[in-house]
């Protein structure tokens, strides 16, 4: 007998932590909450936890591409997603790999940890600006990314326009500026989403909780697995933002740093 139809698949291309709360982990927890099926193509091997990355270990560009064709060649995606590539060799294979791919591509250009380790070489930004934002559909900067990509200092929504524009100059069709960041009185966290014409801004309360370890990657994810799910960009975005909220506020505690957001946060909720 055969089985039920498969779910949606959505790839991710990243880095591993090994204290769960970013990177490969936290994109995989998150499409399973999503209703996808995840894969995953490891660039990457970092000693993470709650107080930082005390080492990372690149691999070969030629097991990265394995990875990719095993999966892609034979299980196909409807989704890819990208994060920790460290080096200016790896982004330009991805950057191919990705190109070759006829599927919605999420590239989440991570250049910092949560507690501002370094993970991308100086020497590959370049590369992700040249290669990497002309294949993505949706680019998903912060603002330390942004000011990294472009040397803008995004301190306002203001900014936060000029930045979408300079990130839209390298090629994405969409970009989504982060701006958790954003020092705000307003009590809210607004990002911008725009393909230089449409313009959306996502706002939603600022949870007071410092456990907030993978926002970004779970971000990235969540957007992926709704693209995958056939959703519209906005629409997609929207629905990613407002998990990604529910996550952040019930981050939690865990070891003697930062903790993660809650990946399972709507499990066992009733639905709305």
């Amino acid at each position: 007998m055969s089985g039920r139809t498969a779910p949606p698949r959505v790839l991710t291309v990243a880095g591993s932590d090994s204290g769960g709360g970013a990177g490969i982990q936290a994109d995989l927890k998150t499409m399973l909450a999503l209703g996808v099926h995840g894969m995953s193509v490891l660039t990457a091997v970092t000693a993470q936890n709650s107080l930082g990355v005390q080492g990372a270990w690149e691999l070969p560009v030629e097991a990265v591409r394995a990875q990719y064709r095993s999966v892609v060649d034979d299980i196909g995606v409807q989704a890819v997603k990208t994060g920790m590539l460290s080096s200016a060799e790896l982004v330009e294979a991805v950057a191919d790999l990705i190109a070759g791919t006829d599927a919605p591509a999420v590239v989440d250009p991570v250049g910092v940890s949560k507690h501002g380790d370094p993970l991308l070489a100086v020497s590959a930004l370049e590369t992700v600006r040249t290669r990497l934002l002309p294949v993505a559909t949706v680019a998903t900067p912060n603002l330390d990314e942004v000011a990294q990509l472009t040397d803008i200092r995004v301190e306002s929504e203001q900014d936060m326009r000029r930045a979408a524009r300079a990130v839209l100059d390298f090629g994405p069709r969409w970009v989504v500026i982060k701006g958790g960041h954003l020092a705000a009185s307003t009590g809210e966290a607004v990002d911008l989403l725009t393909d230089g014409t449409q313009e959306h801004w996502l706002r939603a309360p600022r949870h007071d909780n410092r456990h907030t370890h993978g926002t970004g990657c779970t971000l990235a994810s969540a957007i992926a697995s709704h693209l995958a799910l056939g959703r519209p960009v906005p629409e997609a975005v929207t629905a990613a933002k407002e998990y990604v909220t529910g996550a952040i506020a019930a981050g939690f505690a865990l070891g003697a740093g930062i903790g993660p957001v809650d990946h399972g946060w709507r499990i066992g909720r009733e639905p709305e």
